[in-house]
């Protein structure tokens, strides 16, 4: 029974095709990096900073703009330190492959099963309603042509299309995320040009004041990087799919850096263009500080030029989401037999049945509303990229020997700060949000079980990833 369950579940990916299966060049998997990145984080959480410094500004909006500098310096350590460990241990996956074989594989299944089920699939269930409202803002007219549910209705609609069209092949998901990921950070150009070349300025000033250092240490400061952390969230995805990616060792720590870098720089220069337009009391507290500053720009019609341009980048944002969260289901499927129907793929190397699933795990999470669930793994999830990170020093003490075609810059100190400022985040978070933290690790204990069960009679060199599963006879 067991060489039946093995013969009939063996991913196709095994049979020796593997060069054909690189398709993705630095550029491609770069735009995974940017449009993982670019969600509505960026669009939303300056009100919510303003809000937090309330009146400890001194009339410089420095502060504000460290907030972003910050992020992206810390996103960048993380992407450093993948890279590493992408072209030391390059199977896709992500954090599952690395902290199967640097820990346990019974850590890497838990970290995989939580990326698989809910990981990836409740943010893009957000973008994708998201995506839905900024339309109808956009596109008034489309509540007309679809009266009943037009929200839920619409990000349905983006999640079959996105779907249908990384099922055709990796060159077409590749082009696909490129063209995609070009227009939005195109569109967000031009917004940034036009608002600072005709926009009146504000009265601010973005050199720093003398009373602004004292800020950030200030629990504001402490508070607001919450915001923007999860507005760089996505700074990793180019590792999850190094195995689609042509020459690995240079192609992907470049797609990494050279990512997190230029969203690092365009997030700084969008906020900073919501600064220069738009008055500070009107930014204060709102959610759509986007809309506010587009009809401050461009003037009554503003509002829907930015949520155009929000809607654009959605497409890109769950388009890339839904790449890489397929490649942890098939890296799962690839390495259990118990579980190998979902690692299977089509002759264009595609993993279909780990797209068809993931697709709808999304559809049931668009109605339950899956925002609460995102808060419950989020934390869960972050702790995953802590044990990543620190992985790389592990490595390095375990085994000095292994090839590493790219090393981390900056080591061990760019680790040593992304795990220290990590863990921060990650305590003053479970004090805030308790409850929810408690319940994020219970969904990382059951896969502790279902761990068990299936990687009965599974090799261990298999289960850390250090040799492919092997067919039977």
């Amino acid at each position: 029974m067991r060489l039946l369950q093995v013969g009939i579940f063996l991913p196709r990916r095994m049979v020796n095709t593997q060069p054909a299966k690189q398709a993705v060049s630095t550029w491609p998997a770069a735009a995974l990096v940017v449009s993982n990145m670019i969600g509505t984080g960026v669009f939303t959480s300056l009100g919510f900073q303003i809000d937090d410094f309330s009146s400890q500004l001194s009339g410089s909006v420095f502060p504000l703009v460290m907030l972003w500098i910050v992020g992206g310096a810390l996103a960048l350590c993380g992407a450093l330190c993948y890279a590493e460990l992408a072209t030391a241990l390059p199977r896709s996956g992500g954090e599952y492959n690395f902290l199967s074989r640097i820990y346990h594989p019974m850590v890497g299944f838990c970290t995989g099963l939580t990326s698989a089920t809910i990981g990836f699939a409740a943010p893009i269930a957000l973008s994708a309603l998201a995506f839905g409202q900024y339309l109808c803002s956009a596109f008034p007219a489309i509540a007309h042509l679809i009266p009943n549910n037009t929200e839920h209705t619409a990000a349905f609609l983006l999640i079959v299309l996105t779907t249908l069209a990384h099922l055709r092949s990796l060159r077409f998901t590749g082009a696909f995320q490129a063209a995609a990921t070009g227009t939005t950070v195109l569109l967000i150009i031009a917004f940034i040009a036009y608002g600072f070349g005709t926009a009146p300025a504000q009265p601010v000033t973005f050199l720093p004041h003398v009373a602004d250092w004292h800020l950030f240490m200030s629990y504001a400061f402490c508070s607001s990087i919450f915001w923007v952390m999860y507005s760089y969230s996505g700074w990793n995805a180019a590792a999850y799919i190094v195995e689609e990616v042509r020459d690995p060792a240079r192609a992907l720590p470049r797609a990494l850096v050279l990512g997190t870098a230029f969203v690092t720089v365009l997030y700084v220069a969008v906020n900073s263009v919501f600064l220069y337009t738009t008055p500070l009391a009107s930014l204060d507290g709102k959610l759509d500080v986007a809309h506010v500053a587009g009809q401050q720009i461009f003037g009554q019609m503003g509002g829907r030029i930015a949520s155009g341009l929000i809607c654009v980048g959605l497409v890109a944002n769950v388009s890339g989401m839904m790449w890489v969260g397929s490649r942890v289901t098939e890296a799962i499927g690839s390495t259990y037999p118990s579980l190998g129907l979902l690692g299977r793929t089509s002759k264009t190397r595609v993993p279909y049945v780990a797209l068809v699933y993931q697709f709808v795990v999304i559809a049931l999470l668009l109605s339950l509303k899956p925002d609460n669930i995102v808060n419950y793994v989020g934390s869960v999830l972050l702790f995953w990229s802590l044990l990543a990170v620190l992985g790389v020093i592990v490595l390095r003490f375990r085994e000095p020997d292994l090839p590493r075609p790219y090393r981390t810059w900056g080591y061990p100190v760019t680790p040593i700060v992304f795990a220290a400022v990590t863990l921060y985040f990650l305590v003053q978070n479970s004090q805030f949000h308790f409850r929810e933290t408690l319940i994020g690790a219970a969904t990382v204990l059951v896969g502790i079980p279902i761990y068990l069960w299936v990687s009965r009679n599974v090799p261990v060199e298999q289960l850390r990833g250090e040799t492919l599963p092997q067919s039977s006879s």
